[in-house]
């Protein structure tokens, strides 16, 4: 997980060659991959969802920095995007915001506070990451239980003891506990509060 974290990617949309070229020659200082693209069209084609963030021109020939937000988001694309604007569009930059974006920055602007909005989606990526690669396994590891199993943790995420489960799905007290301490196993949970947050993230 550590090693794709560091690989974070840095993303650029801006269909002016010079200044993507100047841009992408300034990233470089933040020692993160960067890709650049003239166009939405051609960043949605080549984008497979790694984990970093988008520096998006919001206005450009073709499909739109707004229609390309809008895009990613109904891809399931969850990137930390930040837009670039100049002063005639920054009622456009709100509607991104609104939309999810995480900062606009104002053409022109300053090297360092560009990189300091940079580094501070790059962070959030981080965290987003962590957060998908959480979820991921707390999915596979209940995907993992029996039926059974995941007959007796809902129940034990409902408060129930192991004598009340027993009776309502007819089974012994017992093998209550077996299952309940194969679902703590495979879930891997430490304590009972652990596993009610899990059971919250699985959105039961």
């Amino acid at each position: 997980m550590q090693s794709q974290m560091d690989a974070l990617t840095i993303f650029l949309v801006d269909d002016d060659d010079d200044f993507r070229d100047s841009l992408s020659w300034l990233l470089e200082s933040t020692n993160h991959p960067i890709r650049a693209f003239d166009s939405g069209e051609q960043f949605l084609e080549r984008y497979r969802g790694e984990p970093g963030c988008l520096l998006l021109d919001i206005r450009m020939p073709g499909i739109s920095g707004l229609a390309l937000q809008q895009e990613l988001i109904k891809r399931g694309h969850r990137l930390p995007i930040i837009v670039i604007t100049g002063h005639g569009d920054i009622p456009m930059a709100v509607t991104a915001i609104k939309n999810g974006a995480v900062d606009f920055i104002e053409k022109p602007f300053d090297d360092q506070v560009l990189l300091n909005h940079v580094e501070k989606a790059l962070g959030l990526a981080r965290d987003w990451f962590t957060q998908q690669q959480a979820q991921q396994q707390v999915n596979q590891n209940w995907n993992s239980l029996s039926k059974r199993e995941k007959q007796v943790m809902e129940l034990v995420v409902a408060g129930h003891p192991n004598k009340a489960i027993a009776e309502k799905l007819e089974i012994s007290p017992k093998t209550v506990e077996v299952h309940r301490a194969r679902v703590m196993s495979k879930m891997r949970a430490d304590s009972l509060p652990e596993l009610v947050k899990q059971w919250q993230q699985l959105g039961r």
